[in-house]
């Protein structure tokens, strides 16, 4: 490949490639380098430094996350209903990243635990999605709450169980499914009756 023609999300691509095969561990610029038969200071001029494209990469597999998300997060309807959708899309989402292929799950997990502020910045965006859905349901007159954001992060918290990838070994429990709608049950209640004493508060 010419240098003239290489673009970020080609060496994104190129990375992702390169992670699959040794690992984070081993995983050097200069390997990605290679892949793309480049100079490593070809690398250096879209990323400055290891850490960076790392964060890159993270950043990119979270959004595939968070878009699909985004979208349930902005369509009109009940918000009850669509705030059950976004959850259960997003435990199929990471359910499936696990299920399908555990090794590469393992990899990027390994990769996002290094980019703190990245990963940081994708639970405030999913909290955010979620507000959004509560704030909706409050002019709905669905929920009763008085801190939407609080309230949509004690959601996110309360079911974490369910999608946080440091519990990932629990999902292929057959209960995990009638355990969540226990937990969803006490979530939507929280928001169905609410609650009027002092706002949640991070």
């Amino acid at each position: 490949m010419t240098e003239a023609a290489l673009t970020a999300d080609r060496i994104l691509d190129a990375a992702e490639d390169v992670l699959r095969r040794y690992g984070p561990a081993k995983t050097t610029v200069l390997d990605v380098a290679r892949a793309l038969d480049v100079s490593h200071g070809t690398i250096y001029r879209h990323f400055s430094s290891k850490a960076s494209l790392r964060d890159a990469v993270t950043e990119r597999w979270l959004h595939r996350v968070s878009a699909p998300l985004d979208t349930i997060a902005r369509e009109t309807g009940p918000a009850d209903k669509r705030l059950r959708r976004w959850f259960d899309e997003l435990m199929t989402i990471k359910r499936r990243k696990v299920l399908d292929d555990p090794e590469l799950f393992a990899t990027y997990h390994a990769i996002a635990e290094q980019s703190r502020a990245v990963v940081q910045a994708h639970v405030q965006e999913l909290v955010a999605q979620l507000a959004r859905i509560v704030e909706d349901g409050v002019a709905q007159g669905c929920f009763r709450v008085s801190d939407v954001r609080g309230s949509a992060k004690a959601a996110f918290d309360a079911t974490a169980r369910f999608h946080h990838p440091i519990h990932a070994a629990e999902w292929s429990d057959p209960r995990i499914d009638s355990q969540f709608d226990c937990v969803w049950r006490l979530v939507l209640s929280g928001l169905v009756h609410g609650e009027r004493g002092d706002p949640c508060k991070d």
